[in-house]
């Protein structure tokens, strides 16, 4: 296996060379449980659960950690808004994003710690830097000192006249580019102890705090969204870097998914909730969707795509179940050459999808012919490939969905297959157009007829059910 991911440090591809052989760690920013998640919350979950099923499949021991951010700003304003305390607000969300990660079958981190579980861990990482010159205690907050590390902005590639972190001015700061670390408390917000006065944390110190604890003072891979590079993602590098942590050694980061050009985001109002979605498809359609663009690219939103990829992934879906219900069983193959030579390129998963299609039309092809055998082997081949994109039709993931489908799907056969003997029955007695007559019936209600060497095969036409 030689994966090349695009560093964004770095700003080009790198051979992955993990810090210990035979294991990868991992750390990817999670949820800000402020609301509902939508689905741009989750398209880093899907994407970066591609990465880590990849690894796990080459047989790394894949240590991976996705952090909740259970205390800030927007929590507590909207929780106070809503007459809750912070605390029930955060858990409620906390839960949603839970069960939005599950339905896309996004596997469960190896730890999910919240953020006010680790505020030890952050007292000392802010004793550590003020006692090596980088950060100030002032008035009960606690800052970082942007201009003592000389190389702040080396992610982002912004230059320090250029800095601004969004934060209002506050007394005792020393220079308005400089970062919070520790909140002072203000009254009716939740508060812990420090040596600096009472406070709640800031958010990049939480990360950091947390990616130590978990991942130790250096690890493999941090993960996030492109909007987390500046100022999060910096201000974790410099805080973690200027106490002599390696901290992240690849820093990999998705695109948005956008509306109108412009990033999904509440205040934006253009949000598209996971249970709405999930009123238009289905969960592995929803995940197949938001995981079949490449992970850097933009991933711009409409009805039409979304149902595309839907029917799309249907096609996969039909082919592998129509060769499983012939054969019995379609156990899992080996991928081939090329999907594997498409992940090994920074997580190719377009071009890993073209190769699926290629297999997919192959192994109807040999259905059509009776060639059961190659069938098999290529549907095989399919679930091993949907497998790493965490879509495999016959994943146990999706089995109590697909056992109520199965169900409705054959009592439709056996009403179908009566219709089709007597179909077969009038072309037999040269009757035509009682033959084309039933075929039209068929048509009409959506049932797609292909007369293969076995007999007549039937199907439901997806493109005239959607249209309709």
């Amino acid at each position: 296996m030689t994966l090349r991911l695009f560093d964004t440090e770095a700003r080009a591809l790198r051979d992955f060379v993990p810090l210990a052989p035979g294991r990868a760690s991992i750390y990817l920013c999670g949820a800000t449980v402020q609301g509902e998640p939508h689905i741009g919350h989750v398209r880093s979950g899907v994407a970066f659960d591609v990465l880590r099923r990849w690894l796990l499949a080459h047989g790394y021991d894949v240590a991976f950690v996705r952090n909740i951010t259970d205390i800030d700003d927007k929590i507590l304003n909207k929780a106070k808004d809503a007459g809750r305390p912070w605390w029930e607000w955060a858990t409620t969300y906390e839960r949603s994003f839970t069960w939005a990660y599950d339905q896309l079958g996004v596997l469960p981190p190896s730890v999910e710690p919240r953020a006010t579980g680790h505020v030890t861990q952050m007292v000392e990482l802010m004793q550590r830097l003020i006692d090596a010159g980088h950060a100030y205690a002032a008035a009960g907050d606690v800052y970082f000192d942007v201009l003592s590390w000389k190389n702040y902005g080396v992610l982002s590639g912004h230059k320090l006249e250029d800095v601004h972190q969004g934060e209002s001015a506050a007394e005792g700061k020393r220079d308005p580019r400089d970062f919070t670390l520790w909140k002072a408390e203000k009254p009716g917000e939740p508060a812990w102890p420090t040596p600096w006065g009472r406070g709640r944390p800031g958010w990049h110190l939480e990360c950091s705090a947390m990616a130590g604890t978990y991942l130790g003072s250096e690890f493999d891979i941090h993960c996030g969204g492109l909007d987390l590079v500046f100022p999060h993602h910096e201000n974790e590098l410099a805080q973690s870097r200027a106490v002599g942590d390696g901290f992240a050694r690849y820093w990999l980061h998705n695109g948005w998914v956008t509306m109108g050009g412009e990033k999904m985001s509440k205040s934006l109002g253009n949000v598209l909730s996971v249970p709405n979605v999930l009123k238009k498809v289905r969960p592995q359609e929803l995940r197949f969707y938001l995981g079949g663009a490449h992970y850097r690219s933009m991933l711009e939103y409409s009805d039409h795509a979304l149902a595309a990829a839907a029917e799309t992934y249907r096609g996969i879906e039909a082919f592998v179940l129509k060769t499983a219900e012939r054969a019995g069983d379609v156990p899992i193959g080996t991928w081939t050459e090329a999907f594997a030579a498409a992940l090994d390129d920074d997580l190719g998963v377009p071009k890993a999808l073209a190769e699926i299609h290629g297999r997919q039309r192959e192994g109807n092809r040999a259905l059509a012919a009776g060639d059961l055998g190659t069938a098999v082997q290529i549907a095989g081949q399919v679930r091993a490939m949907t497998g790493i994109l965490g879509v495999d039709p016959l994943d146990p993931h999706w089995a109590s969905e697909s056992s109520d489908a199965s169900a409705a799907h054959d009592a439709l056969d056996v009403l179908v297959r009566a219709t089709l003997e007597a179909r077969q029955q009038a072309k037999a007695e040269k009757d035509w157009a009682a033959a084309d007559a039933i075929r039209d019936r068929l048509a009409a209600a959506g049932i797609a007829v292909t007369d293969t060497p076995d007999g007549p095969e039937w199907s439901l036409d997806k493109n005239r059910n959607e249209a309709g």
